[in-house]
């Protein structure tokens, strides 16, 4: 049977709340969705010659995680499979709600960022790194005088 669906969701993924049963805890919808929870969380700090980035992937392994740097731009990719016929000594799973899939986000970083200037560490789940900032072009202060013929 067809269901509309808007971002992966059913009209039908409330309705349960028609029986009484509203007080089931309703994921955070910020991004598209229910599937918000596939975005890579990031958090950027500003330092005074470096952005520090701490980006959110529990659940990864270290070997599931790639960084591309490309024409200044950034690309953060994960993913990992999970065989969903998979079975343990008790039996097969009966439902799964942990993340298998892949996900990647992109950052404009800048030209002058270069491989060797980013070291990426994976720790307790998060991918951290520092990007160095572009130097700021000193402005002369000086008058340029142009002279006017004639």
């Amino acid at each position: 049977m067809l269901m509309p669906s808007i971002f992966g969701e059913t009209l039908f993924d409330d309705f349960m709340n028609d029986f009484g049963f509203s007080s089931f805890p309703d994921r955070e919808k910020r991004v598209y969705g229910k599937g918000a929870n596939n975005l890579m969380n990031t958090d950027v700090k500003e330092k005074e010659s470096v952005y520090e980035i701490d980006i959110d992937l529990a659940g990864f392994n270290k070997e599931d995680i790639q960084m591309e740097l490309e024409k200044g731009v950034l690309t953060v990719k994960a993913g990992k499979n999970v065989n969903k016929d998979e079975k343990d000594e008790e039996g097969r799973y009966i439902r799964r709600e942990r993340y298998a899939g892949s996900m990647s986000r992109s950052f404009y970083v800048g030209e002058h960022v270069t491989e060797e200037d980013i070291h990426p560490k994976y720790e307790n789940g998060v991918l951290s790194f520092e990007l160095p900032k572009e130097d700021a072009k000193v402005i002369e202060d000086k008058k340029h005088y142009i002279a006017i013929e004639g």
